[in-house]
Parts: C-alpha cells; sequence; structure tokens
C-alpha cells in the first residue's frame, strides 16, 4: 500500500489553528505563524478541510512557503492571536494504553500484579470529541477538582481514511504528531469503574492537545529502534510536565511498548478511520498524579498527595511538538454530581 499521498514528498512543517477574529488555520514557520489562506486561493483555511483535501493542499502549502518568508505582511505577531486545538473538532477522539511502565506502576501501588493481557493486544476508549481544548484557559466544575490530573500523552491525528490496516501500512495513515494532556477526575473516576463501565464522567470533560499538528517528515531525525516484536515507528522525543512551573514528570515517548502502528490496526478493525481522527497514547512511566502519589506512598505512607488545583498552571514539554501550557480555573457553581448519590 502506498505511503499517505500528502506526505509522501519531503514536507516538515507545523500546522495549527489560531483565533484572529474568526478560526483560521496556521502554519508555524521559522518562528513565526502564517495563515495558510494567504498563500493560494484554493487552500483552505480550516483544518478538517486541509486534512480532507490531502496531497492537493499540502503540495501547494509546501510551495507557498517561501513566499510567506518573504512576505512579511501576513505574518501574525505573539499578540494577534489564540492557539486553540490544532483539530479543534475532531471526528473522533480515542486515547491509548500503551506504555506498560505506566500501567505495570499504577497497578503496583494499588497491591495488583501485572494484568498480562496487556502484552497481548493494544486497548483504547473513546473520549467526548466534543470537549477538545487547545493551550490557554480551562474552566472545570467542582467535581472535576476532586483529585484533578493531568496525564502526559502525545496523540496522533489521521490523515486519510483507511479500515482493516495491518499495522505494517499503518504509519502511512498519520497526517501528524501532538501533546496530549487527559485531564482525570480521579475520584469520580474511580467511582464510575467500581461498576465496570468506564471511564466516562472522569474523563469526558477536557481533553487538550496542541500547540502544533507536527508532520512525520519533520520528526525524521528523532526516528529510533522499534521494540522486539513490535511493528511501526518509534521516535525518541524527551517529554515532562510542571504544574506551576516545578517538574513533577519525565519520560519519553520511546518507551511506549504498543505503537500507533499498532494501536491504529486495533482500532480500525472492522471498522473505518477517518481525517481528523485524533489517538491518544495513554500515559508515559510517571505521568501522572495518580501514579506518582502511589508510588510516594510505598516509601512514605505520610506522604501527602498532589493533585491539581484552581489557579494551578499544567505545562507539557514533549521534543519536537512544543510546550502545551493551561490554567486550570473554576466554574462559578457549587454544583456536585457526587453529592446527590443515594
Amino acid at each position: 500500500m502506498a505511503k499517505f499521498a500528502a506526505f509522501e514528498s519531503p514536507c516538515s512543517m507545523k500546522l495549527s489553528t489560531f483565533f484572529s477574529n474568526a478560526e483560521h488555520l496556521g502554519i508555524f514557520v521559522e518562528g513565526k505563524l502564517y495563515p495558510v489562506a494567504a498563500i493560494h486561493p484554493d487552500l483552505p483555511d480550516d483544518m478538517m478541510t486541509f486534512l480532507e483535501k490531502g496531497e492537493r493542499a499540502l503540495s501547494l502549502l509546501k510551495r507557498g512557503e517561501q513566499q510567506l518568508l518573504n512576505d512579511p505582511t501576513h505574518i501574525q505577531s505573539v499578540d494577534s492571536y489564540q492557539l486553540l486545538a490544532p483539530v479543534p473538532r475532531p471526528r473522533s477522539c480515542r486515547d491509548g494504553y500503551a506504555f506498560r511502565q505506566h500501567v505495570e506502576t499504577a497497578r503496583r501501588n494499588r497491591g495488583l500484579g501485572m494484568i498480562p493481557e496487556f502484552d497481548q493486544y493494544p486497548i483504547f476508549y473513546f473520549t467526548n470529541h466534543n470537549a477538545i481544548f487547545g493551550p490557554g484557559k480551562i474552566a472545570l466544575m467542582p467535581d472535576h477538582f476532586r483529585q484533578l490530573d493531568f496525564e502526559l500523552e502525545v496523540a496522533i491525528v489521521i490523515g486519510k481514511k483507511g479500515r482493516n490496516i495491518r499495522a505494517e501500512h499503518a504509519d502511512d495513515y498519520i497526517a501528524g504528531y501532538t501533546i496530549m494532556n487527559d485531564l482525570s477526575a480521579r475520584t469520580l473516576q474511580m467511582e464510575e469503574m467500581l461498576l465496570n463501565l468506564g471511564p466516562a464522567k472522569g474523563k469526558d470533560f477536557a481533553t487538550i492537545i496542541g500547540p502544533w499538528l507536527v508532520t512525520t517528515e519533520e520528526l525524521e531525525p528523532f526516528r529510533c529502534a522499534t521494540k522486539e516484536h513490535h511493528t511501526g515507528t518509534q521516535y525518541n522525543l524527551t517529554m515532562s510536565c510542571t504544574v506551576n512551573g516545578t517538574p513533577v514528570s519525565h519520560g519519553n515517548l520511546n518507551q511506549m511498548d504498543w505503537t500507533f502502528a499498532e494501536i491504529i490496526e486495533r482500532v480500525s478493525y472492522g471498522v473505518d478511520v477517518y481525517p481528523g481522527d485524533v489517538i491518544g497514547s495513554g500515559t508515559v512511566g510517571s505521568g501522572c498524579f495518580l501514579e506518582l502519589n502511589g508510588t510516594a506512598k510505598l516509601s512514605n505512607p505520610n506522604h501527602v498527595a498532589q493533585w491539581l488545583h484552581a489557579g494551578d498552571t499544567v505545562s507539557l514539554q514533549v521534543e519536537a511538538l512544543g510546550e502545551l501550557t493551561n490554567e486550570i480555573r473554576a466554574e462559578h457553581t457549587e454544583w456536585s454530581i457526587l453529592d446527590r448519590k443515594k
């Protein structure tokens, strides 16, 4: 099967969606953001249409890149735009469970052994594709602050329609990579999963992606060996998280045990995937407070658990993918679903 046509020729770039009086599709070149629609009248002004147009849109954009550098009139200054999620309204959003270190450590912290099925197949769940956010302020409800957690992840965006995609061909369907923060309300999550269903309300309120959609060609210098007995491309990208400027987490994308290609194979079995579908990696080892608190508690029973609170600033950094920063705000309401239980 041929490689995804839209990314067949070398095309290294960062794409974004930004707001400046209205939503626009942008390209980030040499530290400056340019509106894509300014390059050619046939180029769309939104990410979803751009992905759907595939090869022609990318070819026009690549040819116009030098034109932008020579024409400063279209530059958007830092003060004139607000970055949104690169794909503000994805067709769907799934999240994987690809890092063995995270799964094994979280289970150990609960007194459980490693589940053998982890090594047999990659799993995923659907989250709310209508609750996608980008960089900036995020307002949450009171129950979300009952053990509010970040999750340090990377996500892919699908670039062309496919079905029953074998892992050896699946990388060709990836349009690009972005950072993902799967905000998690742990009290809600643990309550609902007692019924062996979910996560649902503990996860469906805010999934943050951004700031850029980075094409696969830009990541070529970071390609590394795939783990033994696995199929698909892997990258050596350092990952970290700070809360209010204090480092709390550090990992690497090369620690993924299941590759994105293998996840796509399972996702697409018997169903179509479409341009604009978002698929997360799952949490990198040490990439959330749930895991970090549990590990600290084992060595110090008096450890005081850390969670996110209103006013906190959480920032995820992934090498080559940028930095995704959000300020956590509280909704002005006291309504609680946890307090309404019978």
